[in-house]
C-alpha cells in the first residue's frame, strides 16, 4: 500500500519537473529535460513508500535508478524540494519522519562515535579527490582558479577575520588534515588545534612536521567543551554542522570563554533557510543516516541568535554558496576519476554510489540555494 502510495505521489510530483524519467518499458514522465534511468520501479517505490527522505539515496546506492546527469537531476529535485509534497501530506510529518537515533546524540561521547564515522574512513579515500592541501570544505574562487589556490584564499580568509598575524595565539575547532593550522603558524601564530578524529590527528601532525612547524602548532585530541586556554583569535572552518542544535549554546559560549577581550573569531558554515532548518531538525534523513550522523546545518538566524546571547558580536561576513556547488563538482569529478585506485583501499560500488550521490545531492543544494556557506567575522 505504501509503494503504491508513494508511486502515486511520484508521478504526479514529476508531471511538471524539468526532468526525463525512463522506464524499462520506454516509457517516460517528467516534464523533460536530464535523464534518471528507473530500472528497478517496483523496489524504486518499495523504498520510496518506506522512508522517502532515505529511500531515494537507497534505490541510487543498489541501482534502482541511474543517471550519467546525477547533479542536473538532483538540481531539479532540489529547486522543487518544498513542494514536490502536497501541504496537507507535509502536515503530517511529524507523525512519519524518523527520528534521530539515540546513539547519534552530540554529546561528548556521541560526537566522537558520530565523527569517526565519516573522517576515521581513511586519509588514503580522502587524499585521492581532495586537493594537495587536503581541505575539506568549501573553496573561494575568485574566476578561473585553481582548486589549491580557491582553498588557501578561503583559508586566508578565516584567518584575516580573525585577525590572525605574528605573535597571535590561535585556537582552531576542527584540525581536519592541518590546511588552516600551518597556514596560521606561517603567519607567525602559535597554534593550538583541537579534533576527536585520531586519523586525522596522525597525518595532520605529519604534515605539520613536514612544514617545519611543530614548534608552533599543537593538535590535541580534544572535545570543544574540553577547552580551558585563553586566546586572541578562534577559528573554525565547517564544523559547527557537526555540533547538534541542542549543544550550540555551549558552543558559543566556549568561544565567548576562551576569548581574550577584543578577540575575535573566523568562522565557517554551511547554512540554509531558518523556516527549512526549524522544519528539519528532528528529520532523520539520508545524510545523517549514511554521511553525517548527528549533524544539523544551522541558519544564519540561528548563528546570529546564539552569538548575541553573549557578548560576541558579528563584525562582518560573506556568502558564496555556489562556490561551494564547483568544489563538489571538482571532487566528484576526481572522485570517480579516481576510483580504481579508490576501490583498491577496500571500498566496493555501493561505497561508489553512495559517495557519487552525497557528492551529488550536496552540490545541487548549492546549486539551486538550499544550501549556503557564509565566513563570518566575530569580536568579543
Amino acid at each position: 500500500m505504501r509503494a503504491r502510495i508513494a508511486a502515486s505521489l511520484f508521478r504526479k510530483a514529476v508531471r511538471t519537473l524539468p526532468v526525463s524519467i525512463v522506464l524499462p518499458d520506454g516509457r517516460r514522465m517528467g516534464a523533460g529535460g536530464p535523464i534518471m534511468h528507473l530500472h528497478r520501479p517496483a523496489a524504486f517505490f518499495h523504498r520510496l513508500g518506506a522512508d522517502a527522505k532515505i529511500g531515494f539515496g537507497e534505490a541510487y546506492m543498489v541501482g534502482d535508478w541511474s543517471s550519467s546527469e546525477l547533479a542536473d537531476v538532483l538540481s531539479a529535485f532540489a529547486a522543487r524540494l518544498t513542494t514536490l509534497v502536497p501541504p496537507k501530506l507535509q502536515l503530517l510529518r511529524r507523525w512519519v519522519d524518523r527520528r534521530h537515533p539515540s546513539t547519534d546524540r552530540n554529546d561528548v561521547t556521541g560526537s566522537r562515535s558520530n565523527i569517526q564515522r565519516h573522517y576515521d574512513l581513511s586519509n588514503e579515500l580522502f587524499a585521492s579527490f581532495l586537493d594537495e592541501t587536503m581541505t575539506y570544505s568549501s573553496a573561494w574562487f575568485d574566476g578561473v582558479m585553481d582548486l589549491r589556490s580557491a582553498q588557501l584564499r578561503k583559508i586566508d580568509g578565516v584567518l584575516d577575520y580573525a585577525g590572525v598575524r605574528a605573535g597571535s595565539r590561535v585556537l582552531e575547532i576542527g584540525t581536519g588534515w592541518g590546511a588552516l593550522a600551518i597556514r596560521a603558524a606561517q603567519r607567525g601564530a602559535t597554534v593550538t588545534s583541537l579534533t576527536i578524529s585520531a586519523e586525522q590527528r596522525k597525518l595532520a601532525q605529519e604534515r605539520i612536521h613536514a612544514a617545519g612547524l611543530s614548534d608552533r602548532v599543537s593538535v590535541e585530541l580534544r572535545d570543544y567543551r574540553e577547552e580551558r586556554g585563553v586566546y586572541d583569535a578562534v577559528v573554525s572552518v565547517e564544523m559547527i554542522e557537526a555540533v547538534g542544535r541542542e549543544y550550540w549554546p555551549a558552543y558559543f559560549s566556549m568561544l565567548h570563554r576562551v576569548l581574550e577581550p577584543g578577540g575575535r573569531v573566523g568562522l565557517q558554515a554551511i547554512t540554509m533557510p531558518h523556516d527549512r532548518m526549524l522544519a528539519s531538525a528532528s528529520s532523520y534523513t539520508w545524510i545523517h543516516k549514511y554521511i553525517f550522523p548527528g549533524g544539523l546545518i544551522p541558519s544564519v538566524r540561528a548563528i546570529e541568535q546564539n552569538v548575541h546571547s553573549t557578548s560576541l558580536r558579528i563584525s562582518s561576513s560573506r556568502e558564496f554558496g555556489q562556490d561551494y556547488a564547483e568544489t563538489l563538482r571538482r571532487w566528484r569529478s576526481t572522485f570517480l576519476g579516481r576510483w580504481d585506485e579508490i576501490a583498491s583501499l577496500g571500498f566496493d560500488d555501493t561505497f561508489r554510489r553512495m559517495w557519487e550521490f552525497y557528492l551529488a545531492y550536496s552540490e545541487a543544494g548549492f546549486r539551486v540555494g538550499y544550501l549556503g556557506v557564509r565566513q563570518f567575522a566575530i569580536v568579543k
